[in-house]
């Protein structure tokens, strides 16, 4: 399917404002300590998830935060990309961390960085359970999502 130069910019334009809309409707995450005890649980297929934050800040147009803990191997969702940059900072356990068909091995401590459209995704390939902390930061820069 051919679309135009002028089509495409003004189908971009318009999902970024939608996207803009969305997050104007959301109040501006302040200075905040976040309370690993008061976090909600949630549990997954693999394991179990917090959400920490999810909005705009003073110079982001979105900043999200969430813990991820997996089961011994288990993966918390298929391999994808997007457009936003991505940052993992492991609190414990093993990771196999896969970027662009690269596996790499992450234990306590380790942090990484998925750049924008970067295929990637994670497994526990520990005995223990495996939780990491994933901040997303999306900016006035960072293109709609295909």
């Amino acid at each position: 399917m051919k679309i135009s130069l002028l089509t495409w910019l003004i189908l971009s334009r318009l999902g970024a404002g939608l996207f803009a809309a969305e997050t104007a409707k959301r109040p501006m995450i302040k200075s905040s300590v976040f309370d690993w005890s008061q976090l909600t649980v949630v549990a997954t297929k693999a394991g179990e998830r917090r959400q920490v934050f999810n909005g705009p800040t003073a110079t982001l147009d979105n900043f999200s935060g969430h813990i991820t803990t997996l089961r011994p191997g288990e993966i918390a969702h298929a391999p994808h990309r997007h457009p936003d940059e991505e940052m993992v900072i492991v609190k414990e356990g093993t990771l196999e961390v896969t970027i662009n068909n690269e596996v790499r091995r992450a234990g306590t401590g380790s942090i990484f960085f998925y750049a924008p459209h970067d295929l990637h995704g994670m497994k526990n390939i520990g005995e223990t359970n495996a939780s990491y902390f994933v901040f997303r930061f999306v900016t006035a820069k960072t293109p709609p999502k295909s």
